[in-house]
């Protein structure tokens, strides 16, 4: 990756497939952003960037890498293989983690107690959830699209982070059974996420058009 290809990954702002860190606080935690990446459709974290997308580097590669290795390890099940390349624009060490949509998911993150839990990604967000929706086959999004609920569902969570059966009920003018049939059916054919932690029922834009 060149210097030029960071800064416009970093124009794109932190989003469901990108996010940033000034550096990693703890393995544990790390192992959620990097297991939700895997569940959803993968990812690249920044590390050595703050939220407001400034460079401020990392002043030890060997440990934030270390808390990398940790976490993939230890405190994601089954473990994940990442991986990674340094940077070092204007003398500042970056460190950018690939993480692959997986085909071993659901990976859970262990906390240090040792409960495990999903996560997902929602938008720029890691997110629990009790249940994976598992999409065997790539759905083709234009094809979805071509139904006008589902252009109104997709307008709506381009401005919301989720819905909720009932709201797209109201919506769309249809009862809640069949609007809560329409979003399972667009989680299993790949384009939201279903995310049930806490309740109610929510769901997420996976796919963009």
């Amino acid at each position: 990756m060149t210097r030029n290809n960071l800064d416009d990954l970093i124009a794109q702002g932190e989003n469901t497939r990108l996010e940033f860190k000034r550096s990693i606080s703890s393995a544990n935690r790390i192992a959620r952003t990097l297991a939700a990446f895997a569940n959803t459709s993968g990812g690249t974290l920044l590390i050595g960037v703050a939220d407001n997308g400034k460079i401020v580097g990392v002043p030890s590669e060997f440990r934030e890498v270390h808390k990398i290795e940790d976490a993939t390890d230890q405190f994601v099940e089954p473990a994940l293989s990442v991986s990674y390349e340094t940077l070092t624009p204007d003398g500042r060490i970056v460190l950018v983690i690939h993480v692959a949509e997986s085909a071993e998911k659901p990976h859970y993150a262990v906390d240090e107690s040792g409960q495990r839990t999903i996560y997902v990604r929602a938008k720029d967000k890691s997110v629990p959830t009790n249940k994976l929706i598992i999409t065997k086959e790539k759905a083709d999004v234009h094809e979805l699209v071509k139904s006008p609920m589902t252009r109104t569902l997709i307008q709506y969570l381009r401005k919301n982070e989720y819905v909720t059966p009932e709201r797209f009920a109201k919506l769309i003018n249809i009862s809640d059974y069949r609007a809560g049939k329409m979003l399972r059916l667009l989680a299993v054919q790949g384009l939201l996420l279903m995310i049930d932690k806490p309740r109610p029922v929510r769901y997420a834009l996976k796919l963009a058009e």
